[in-house]
């Protein structure tokens, strides 16, 4: 699922992040120094009240949306682990079969890791969408072809069964990395939020009476820092925080043993 955001590269996500956060407490600021010069008697303690309370709901739906990221890309790392897992058991099944099925099987299982391998390093899903559709029809093919002519055999019957499930994983791999993703509306939530919040903070500087303090600074760029990151978190295929694919880069250096 790709929204918006995803257009904006994650550095100028940050910044912009900064721009709007500083121009929301700007704003606010002028709006209430505005009014504080026609409304004299704007007392500062239900303001104050008021703002707690926004920056309260604003840390709750940043922890949410932070938790959620978080939970995505462990969803992400863990179905690595799976489908590696999920190839590698059907390599060494794949040494059950008669030597030129186990051959053929084991050659269409390297491409597949390569495939996967490429796919984490470009980010082009769509080339692998394709070639992964190819080496499944290919490796159902042989499993098809043996579980004919050994219907009865059990270690045949394992073999297709680990064939099968690493065909799902890659479906389920596919889902984490598409559509596992944090919705377009929670972001929308998120920023509008953040804005209204933001400008809670300066509007009540300018009610206080107090001039505009670097401390607005640190706050601007605290906040952006934690929207950066889980900006990071929900981007699977770029970004400074990515899946390991150790897992994955064990079971191509098993089959490199193996040759």
């Amino acid at each position: 699922m790709i929204t918006f955001l995803d257009s904006i590269p994650l550095p100028a996500f940050g910044a912009l992040t900064i721009v709007i956060v500083l121009l929301a407490i700007e704003g606010g600021f002028r709006v209430g120094r505005s009014r504080r010069a026609r409304l004299e008697d704007e007392k500062e303690g239900p303001v104050g009240a008021m703002v707690a309370a926004t920056l309260g709901l604003l840390a709750f739906v940043l922890a949410f949306t932070f938790g959620l990221a978080g939970s995505r890309f462990d969803d992400r790392r863990t179905v690595v682990v799976e489908e590696a897992n999920a190839i590698g058991t059907t390599y060494l099944r794949a040494g059950v079969l008669p030597d030129d099925r186990t051959a053929s099987v084991r050659q269409i299982l390297r491409a597949y890791v390569e495939a996967r391998l490429d796919a984490a390093r470009t980010g082009d899903l769509e080339r692998l969408e394709e070639r992964s559709a190819e080496l499944h029809r290919s490796l159902w093919a042989e499993a098809e072809a043996v579980g004919r002519q050994f219907p009865d055999s059990i270690v045949v019957g394992l073999f297709v069964e680990a064939v099968n499930d690493t065909i799902d994983l890659h479906a389920l791999r596919l889902f984490a990395v598409v559509q596992g993703r944090i919705p377009a509306v929670l972001w929308a939530a998120l920023f509008v939020v953040t804005v209204l919040t933001m400008g809670g903070v300066g509007y009540l500087c300018a009610i206080a009476r107090s001039r505009r303090s670097p401390e607005v600074v640190v706050l601007a760029l605290s906040f952006s820092v934690i929207l950066m990151v889980v900006a990071d978190l929900d981007r699977p295929l770029e970004g400074f925080i990515r899946v390991s694919q150790k897992a994955m880069t064990d079971v191509r250096q098993m089959m490199d043993e193996d040759r």
